[in-house]
């Protein structure tokens, strides 16, 4: 499909630079096709569900991913260089996205404060292979104590991470370390939110996706047959997908918190819509015409024009619906990607979910 279908006029003060406090304020655009738009705020979560529902929830948790260090080469200075970790591959080795990449050659080695890497390869789209000096824990430990807080250059480029920012960019149920970006729908849920869901007699589970910096690269082909995503780790062990297949089974309905919960549960889903043990990495790429297997509903947050979670979102619940809900959002002031708004959408007759 043309990526240009997927365009759109976002005005810049629409992206929201902090998160509602508290976290639950946040409001809530319901998307029903073919019903009204509803205005709801992200606490009416429990009362747009119904019992026996089960939400499903990303507990990645993001690590201070960004290094800014030296390269250094025999007999040429020190240069300036800053990485942003986005995919492990080994105990001690990370993919990365880096400035100036142009630069860097494989053998140079990069300082990070105490931490050191050899660059071991190149590839395509300004990443390199990172080899450090430690590996596992001790390699974790070294990059919480030299690493920043990544975030979306969407804030980044408009204020400096502060110490908020180390809480408002975890969710509450954060555990499973190795995002370098957070699962932002679940940032609109508080322990008051989740006690509520629970009263209300909504299931909750957890599956783990590490968010990649891929999440941020904008789609620069024409079409998006060309556009390659990054691959992203996850897991859903056979106990939760049990869970999950016997909510359907008794006519319950499964509702992705975030888009990388529902691309985690499609890319573990069988043709029947059957859920079953994944560990590993995807790069599932959504775009209309992809029949959802696994999920019912989907609360997610607004997002960029021309993005593949916006591709994502109009491929579930229709395209025009989309269009027409997010030019609602603008013109009634939600507060759009990673600190923003949320909507809560129900497909479209496309989705063909079982």
């Amino acid at each position: 499909m043309r990526v240009d279908l997927f365009d759109f006029d976002l005005p810049e003060t629409s992206i929201a630079l902090r998160p509602a406090e508290p976290r639950d304020t946040g409001r809530m655009l319901v998307v029903r096709p073919g019903a009204p738009l509803a205005d709801k705020m992200v606490r009416d979560l429990p009362g747009a569900l119904r019992a026996g529902d089960a939400l499903v929830f990303n507990d990645t948790r993001v690590i201070p991913a960004r290094l800014t260090g030296v390269r250094t080469r025999p007999g040429a200075p020190g240069q300036r260089t800053e990485v942003l970790l986005h995919l492990r591959e080994a105990p001690a080795r990370w993919r990365a996205f880096a400035r100036p990449a142009k630069r860097l050659s494989p053998t140079d080695t990069l300082r990070f404060g105490d931490l050191t890497a050899v660059v071991v390869g190149k590839a395509e789209a300004g990443e390199i292979l990172l080899e450090f000096d430690r590996a596992g824990s001790d390699l974790d430990a070294a990059v919480a104590a030299e690493g920043a807080l990544p975030l979306p250059p969407y804030i980044a480029g408009k204020r400096a991470t502060d110490v908020r920012d180390a809480t408002d960019y975890q969710t509450v149920y954060a555990r499973n370390l190795g995002a370098v970006a957070a699962p932002t729908a679940g940032l609109h849920f508080s322990e008051a939110l989740l006690a509520d869901l629970d009263a209300a007699g909504l299931q909750r589970h957890h599956v783990t996706l590490h968010v990649g910096a891929g999440t941020f690269l904008p789609v620069k082909a024409e079409d998006t047959e060309s556009h390659r995503m990054h691959a992203e780790v996850g897991h859903l062990d056979a106990a939760t997908a049990g869970a999950l297949n016997a909510v359907r089974a008794a006519g319950g309905r499964i509702v992705a918190v975030g888009t990388t919960a529902l691309r985690l549960l499609e890319s573990a889903a069988g043709p029947d819509g059957r859920l079953a043990a994944f560990s590993g990495p995807t790069d599932i790429f959504i775009t209309p015409g992809y029949r959802f297997r696994a999920i019912d509903a989907l609360m997610t947050n607004f997002h960029l024009p021309r993005s593949t979670l916006f591709m994502l979102v109009s491929a579930f619940s229709g395209l025009e619906t989309m269009q027409a809900a997010y030019a609602h959002a603008i013109q009634s002031g939600y507060r759009f990607y990673s600190y923003g708004d949320a909507s809560l959408l129900f497909p479209g007759p496309g989705a063909d979910v079982p």
